[in-house]
């Protein structure tokens, strides 16, 4: 187990992340399962719109640390970072459960996110001694404002999905269980869309792609460093350091 790739419907691609005994947090082969599922979907041109999920009811408890620290390699999470930017196909997440760390931070390059009412979300870098990766730094500012982005990217704490909401992180709330049908009927809607007009707005909502990817090329040189120094290791080492789930 670790990414399943589904076609739930004509036109649709559904990447689920299935780690069940990490809570779905993120190691080396899952990073480069997601990229190559992502990169397969978007290369398909039957393909209208992705689905990334979680089983189990979590989406993604973050990275897993204890992978990264025993590899200390980053280009499997930059990759799919970069694979999140420049992917032309409309990509929509449903989130059940709890989404920590990367797992809530990738929401932020989604271009649709539905969230079960009780789905929680967590950014904890700084707590844990580390610093925003996936792009936060940029695209939360943007979509919260300076002031709840700062916020919650600070204190890393956990928010739910109303302030989520309020966070431009979540276009919807749904009753628990409803994430992925409504995710569904969303791709449906885009799929019925005329696809090379659909592409090409999508291409105008994306077109600061150049300045995220150096921004996401600065976060994980700082994140690389933070996770390396004392401050960090004291502190994983003092909750066991497996990974982000907090």
């Amino acid at each position: 187990m670790g990414i399943e790739v589904t076609e739930p419907q004509p036109g649709v691609r559904l990447l689920t992340i299935d780690r069940p005994g990490t809570k779905n947090a993120l190691d080396i082969e899952a990073y480069s399962a997601l990229t190559s599922g992502l990169r397969d979907a978007d290369s398909d041109g039957s393909v209208h719109a992705i689905i990334v999920t979680g089983a189990g009811g979590t989406f993604s408890s973050g990275n897993d640390l204890e992978d990264f620290r025993r590899y200390s390699d980053p280009t499997p999470a930059r990759d799919f970072l970069r694979t999140l930017v420049l992917i032309g196909t409309p990509l929509i997440a449903a989130v059940e459960g709890a989404a920590v760390g990367i797992g809530a931070t990738m929401l932020l390059h989604c271009d649709l996110v539905v969230a079960a009412r009780s789905a929680t979300f967590r950014m904890p870098f700084v707590p844990l001694g580390l610093t925003p990766e996936g792009g936060s730094t940029h695209l939360l500012p943007k979509a919260a404002g300076a002031k709840l982005a700062a916020e919650l990217l600070l204190f890393g704490d956990a928010f739910a999905a109303d302030v989520a909401e309020r966070a431009g992180m979540v276009n919807r709330v749904v009753p628990d269980g409803e994430a992925l049908p409504s995710a569904l009927r969303l791709a449906e809607r885009l799929c019925g869309l005329p696809s090379e007009a659909l592409r090409e707005a999508h291409k105008l909502l994306h077109r600061d792609r150049d300045q995220l990817l150096a921004v996401i090329d600065d976060e994980i040189a700082v994140f690389r460093e933070r996770l390396e120094s004392p401050e960090a290791q004291a502190i994983l080492n003092s909750m066991g350091g497996s990974t982000d789930r907090g």
